[in-house]
């Protein structure tokens, strides 16, 4: 009968909530709240007394009983209020509850009572099947909220498996999001306890075939796949032929797919594999055949199409070709490619600029255009692709280092066109508001920053007569700056980023020449330790952290701004070739941005034409690489003594 009379409930509430406007209120804080926690607190008392309480909730199973007003319940519920204002008299002062444990019940009254539910992991998901029955729709959405704020890799397929139970798609999106952004490291874990070895091969297909799986290498997705067999191959050996066609064989070399995937077991000894070893020999042949000149071009099939990646690297404006520049473009890691970007900032170019990124924004600090040392400030809106002006710094800086921190951004140093500064300034973008707190220890210009376990790391500049290799720390707590140990080298228009638990300080100038070194400073050890050299000596370029690796970009060789770019793997201690931006540029910062919702505005889009399109590339390069003539400005060249 309970089963019934939940669904006549939930039928009359689908098609009108009389409680939801009063849900929502007692939800928000502030002066909306129609009715005090003072006065709540004193209805919750009357209840515990039973003091003219006109209902009961009974729980069959232990026989217990809640004596409750039905007006503040059902005031809460639309269960209830539908139940109390529709039913016999007998059902609506005395209901019993089936399945619901007590515990969770007396959670659900205190709730309806005081707005407060004591939450745990342990008792979360009963809560949310409590209310979600009891149509409580703002301790639903408050249930969500609190698993969403511990979804992590120990849990992230029960929660999905609970939202498609309790038809939730922002429980079961948000952990299918999960699954995909940390595939890898679901996928490296422990042998007997992945939560993904859970997973149905329907639900495992689709996980391996989205585009956006984060993986660096495809291996990581067919090493999982026979993990996944072996778990219980008697049931899943069958399925090796319908998983293996979510693999991109095609970005696999040829040595391990002969080695790893033709070889395996369960590929020889299944007839639905045949065809798709041969259909991906026949492309792994082929792409060595066009890579020869043996072929001129060839179409890229799905099996070699890569996938989304879930961080992009932006980088705006810059010098180069003599001037500054507007340029936009985003670095797609899977493609290995640079997009262009049509959205150019309509106040004009900008170069030796600061740059930021929170939420949706991409924001860009002081500067220089070749006349004007900058101190106002824009805005990029990376979703409706707007700009906007934000209020000016308190002085104008070129040369100026930028980081965000816990919400703020912070400007360091610079130039103003006659001095160098020691001064900072923090903006919040709440308020749209600059505000001066402690200053360096010394003036820096061309220095670079980066942010590692709440401080602030600055390295390296110029002061105005020598280039540095000093460093200094910034406590927000305490709003002071402490000296580090000096660096190995001096560096002026240097780039620094954290990564591994490190501060990593690449290239610069050190009065005399561009450099290619690299070092890193651990903050347990104070010490600077040297790191393996770049291939390209550079400074005023950009340095960003993506899939775990540092990109270094772009950047001024000592005669000429250059386009290369080259990638660094902290665990092998060695850097790699990654593809050229699209034109020769210095002067400009790389900026990070992870899981943009359209993030298909700032990646490779013509999949089909870019082995044709690499293959133009590499044919240019070879062509190319004799007849480039250097380039040298003024600017660039004597931007660190100026």
């Amino acid at each position: 009968m309970l089963d019934e009379l939940h669904s006549n409930v939930v039928d009359q509430s689908s098609r009108s909530s009389p409680t939801a406007s009063a849900s929502t209120s007692t939800e928000s804080l502030g002066p909306k709240r129609c009715i005090s926690y003072v006065t709540m607190q004193v209805l919750n008392a009357m209840r515990l007394s039973e003091t003219l309480c006109d209902a009961s909730i009974v729980l069959p199973e232990t026989g217990r009983e809640y004596r409750i007003h039905r007006v503040i319940i059902g005031s809460c519920s639309d269960y209830f209020h539908i139940l109390f204002t529709t039913t016999v008299p007998s059902e609506k002062y005395f209901l019993e509850l089936p399945g619901i444990p007590g515990s969770i019940m007396e959670e659900i009254i205190r709730y309806a009572y005081l707005r407060e539910c004591a939450l745990t992991e342990d008792t979360v998901f009963d809560v949310y099947a409590a209310s979600d029955f009891l149509l409580i729709n703002s301790l639903t959405e408050r249930c969500i909220e609190f698993i969403l704020s511990r979804l992590r890799l120990a849990n992230c397929v029960t929660v999905m498996f609970f939202g498609r139970q309790h038809a939730s798609p922002k429980l079961q999106k948000a952990a299918w999001q999960f699954m995909l952004k940390h595939f890898t490291a679901l996928a490296e874990g422990d042998v007997n306890h992945s939560e993904l070895l859970r997973l149905e091969v329907d639900d495992l297909g689709a996980l391996l075939a989205d585009d956006l799986l984060n993986v660096r290498e495809e291996d990581i997705v067919w090493e999982f796949l026979l993990r996944w067999i072996n778990y219980d191959p008697g049931k899943r050996a069958r399925h090796v032929g319908r998983l293996m066609k979510t693999v991109r064989f095609g970005l696999m070399t040829t040595e391990y797919f002969l080695e790893k995937v033709k070889e395996n077991q369960y590929v020889q000894a299944s007839d639905d594999t045949k065809h798709l070893v041969i259909d991906a020999l026949t492309f792994l042949y082929d792409l060595e055949m066009i890579s020869t000149k043996a072929m001129k071009e060839m179409k890229t099939p799905a099996m070699a199409t890569p996938r989304l990646p879930h961080e992009v690297i932006f980088t705006v404006g810059g010098w180069g070709e003599g001037q500054s520049q507007s340029i936009i473009e985003t670095y797609d890691t899977r493609a290995d490619r640079w997009i262009r970007v049509p959205h150019e900032d309509p106040a004009g170019p900008r170069a030796y600029y600061g740059a930021a990124h929170i939420g949706r924004y991409l924001y860009f600090i002081g500067g220089y255009d070749g006349v004007e040392h900058f101190n106002s400030c824009r805005r990029f809106d990376m979703i409706d692709k707007g700009w906007k002006e934000i209020a000016p710094m308190h002085y104008r800086r070129c040369y100026v280092s930028v980081v965000t921190l816990d919400g703020f951004i912070y400007a360091m140093g610079g130039y103003n066109g006659a001095n160098r500064h020691n001064s900072v300034e923090r903006y919040d973008p709440r308020t749209n508001q600059w505000t001066l707190i402690a200053p360096m220890g010394s003036q820096r210009s061309d220095a670079d920053a980066c942010t590692l376990d709440g401080m602030i790391y600055i390295t390296g500049g110029f002061n105005g007569h020598e280039c540095l290799n000093t460093a200094e720390m910034y406590d927000p707590r305490t709003d002071s700056w402490s000296p580090l140990p000096p660096m190995l080298h001096r560096r002026s228009g240097v780039s620094c980023a954290a990564l591994c638990g490190a501060v990593f300080v690449v290239g610069g100038f050190n009065g005399l020449i561009r450099l290619n070194s690299c070092e890193r400073y651990e903050p347990a050890a104070r010490r600077w330790i040297a790191c393996k050299e770049m291939y390209h000596q550079r400074s005023n370029f950009g340095l960003e952290v993506i899939d775990g690796m540092l990109f270094a970009i772009g950047g001024y060789d000592g005669v000429s701004a250059i386009a290369f770019v080259e990638c660094y793997g902290p665990e092998a201690n060695e850097w790699l070739e990654a593809t050229d931006l699209s034109m020769m540029r210095s002067a400009f910062r790389a900026v990070t941005v992870a899981d943009l919702p359209n993030i298909h505005d700032y990646v490779h889009s013509n999949k089909e034409n870019l082995i044709n399109e690499m293959n133009q590339y590499r044919h240019f390069l070879r062509t190319a690489a004799s007849s480039i003539v250097p380039t040298s400005s003024t600017s660039e060249s004597d931007n660190e003594v100026d």
